[in-house]
């Protein structure tokens, strides 16, 4: 299961996803909201937190996380405040009951991953692309807009086209179409 515990949170924050199965891991920890108590709504315990990217957003919780919780935190970057283990390009972390790559998609951020399950047809877009071809921000420090348009033409390449859902840093999860709105978001960024 999948869990999105910042669904209602409100302010400045990212999706958090807690991903429950064989191996409960969060994805991003949010930002300015007890995140801490939402997972305990469902889990007891964490064995790892994944970052997408180290925006405050999707990081400013991080702290309150590791000390309720004794579970690594994994990031692109190992020089990235609060990250202990690197996943890099390629590398596969397995999530609940599935195995995810990690796809290195900066554009957005230099450090930013997405995460792909082939197997259920599951991405973790982070903040790369959003529903209805949304697409990151990329007048942000690290943003490029070339690199990001590289970073959707890859997933494009990479996801199949019957992928089954695409959950996104913010807004709502998509489970109609999720391929097309990735296509939407490469045409988009394109100009």
């Amino acid at each position: 299961m999948i869990h999105n515990v910042a669904a209602d949170a409100g302010g400045f924050t990212s999706n958090v996803f807690l991903v429950t199965g064989d191996r409960q891991v969060l994805v991003d920890v949010g930002n300015d909201f007890d995140v801490v108590a939402r997972v305990r709504e469902h889990v007891e315990d964490l064995d790892a937190v994944v970052l997408t990217h180290t925006h405050p957003d999707h990081v400013g919780n991080l702290d309150a996380v590791t000390e309720a919780f004794d579970a690594p935190v994994v990031g692109y970057d190992p020089d990235a405040s609060g990250v202990e283990q690197a996943i890099d390009d390629g590398d596969t972390v397995d999530m609940g009951d599935h195995t995810y790559t990690a796809l290195h998609t900066p554009g957005h951020k230099d450090d930013h991953v997405c995460l792909y399950a082939a197997g259920s047809g599951i991405l973790f877009a982070g903040d790369l692309v959003f529903e209805n071809g949304g697409f990151g921000r990329t007048d942000l420090e690290e943003g490029d807009r070339s690199l990001l348009v590289e970073s959707i033409r890859r997933v494009l390449d990479t996801v199949d086209a019957d992928l089954a859902v695409m959950h996104t840093g913010h807004g709502r999860s998509i489970q109609t179409d999720p391929y097309r709105n990735i296509e939407l978001a490469a045409q988009a960024a394109r100009f």
